[in-house]
């Protein structure tokens, strides 16, 4: 029997829906399941439908942030959420907004949270859901990202959370991880601006990578491609605290990152960036493609 899910949203910029929209193989997945309610793909229920009839179904996926009293025009959302979570078999908080609150919550801190997190506390609004619910954090979340969850819980097979409830073997690495910019972190060659091929965005462009779990320079977007290998700096959209203020800065003590990459003791990353300094590698300072 084909899934079936129910896809709901609360505040949101639909960013999650599109990106699921441009996944490779969508229409190969979509002969695999049944969506008793998407807000843009053709669906069995009506909105209106879905808050009035009783029927069984599997997974609930949520998109965008909790607001409470959030009015979708027929039915609010929490009351829609009371309704649906009882049912669902599993719960997917798709996207950063519905796992940790994201950019809306900047707009109202107290009314706007995620399912289960507010930021890094578990103060959402429907943290009793805890045991159904798998985030999928992303500023859109990858679509394979998804995928790969939805064939999970239709194998049966366990996911292993990390402590937001993000699947491990999505969120374990780094994005800092597979970045083809890492040799040029290693010798400490910074990029100058963005869009250009050499160079590491951290220090003077205030990438990310180094700070934030996901597989964003493994799993490439339409298979090609990141944000740093595009020239942009990783914006750390996975993580409970997006969006930080100063978006293109690395916050630095005498040239010294105030925080240092996940998991690397500071003692160990000074000796090795002093290390690196100390020689200047010409092949890394030179354009990678001469266009004289």
């Amino acid at each position: 029997m084909k899934s079936k899910i129910v896809w709901i949203q609360g505040v949101t910029c639909n960013g999650n829906s599109h990106s699921f929209l441009n996944y490779q193989n969508l229409d190969i997945f979509l002969k695999k399941v049944e969506f008793l309610y998407h807000p843009l793909l053709p669906s069995k229920y009506s909105l209106k439908e879905l808050s009035e009839k009783r029927f069984d179904f599997d997974i609930l996926i949520v998109e965008g942030a909790i607001k409470k009293s959030y009015e979708r025009g027929i039915v609010s959302l929490n009351t829609l959420m009371e309704k649906l979570s009882i049912k669902a078999r599993k719960i997917i908080a798709l996207g950063t907004c519905a796992a940790f609150g994201g950019v809306f919550k900047s707009y109202d801190e107290k009314n706007i949270k995620g399912l289960i997190f507010d930021g890094e506390e578990k103060k959402g609004f429907f943290k009793e859901l805890e045991k159904k619910v798998i985030n999928i954090p992303g500023c859109p979340a990858h679509p394979e990202w998804l995928i790969y969850v939805l064939n999970m819980i239709e194998a049966k097979k366990k996911i292993l959370l990390d402590d937001f409830l993000r699947p491990k073997e999505i969120y374990a690495f780094t994005v800092h991880s597979g970045c083809v910019r890492n040799e040029y972190f290693e010798w400490k060659v910074d990029a100058k601006s963005f869009g250009v091929k050499e160079g590491c965005l951290f220090y003077e462009q205030g990438c990310q990578a180094p700070y934030t779990h996901g597989s964003c320079n493994k799993i490439l977007w339409n298979e090609v491609n990141s944000k740093t290998r595009a020239g942009m700096p990783c914006l750390g959209c996975t993580e409970p605290t997006f969006l930080k203020e100063e978006l293109f800065k690395t916050k630095t003590y005498m040239s010294i990152p105030a925080n240092m990459p996940l998991g690397v003791p500071k003692r160990a990353y000074l000796t090795i960036t002093g290390v690196a300094k100390s020689f200047k590698i010409e092949r890394l300072n030179k354009r990678l493609i001469d266009e004289s």
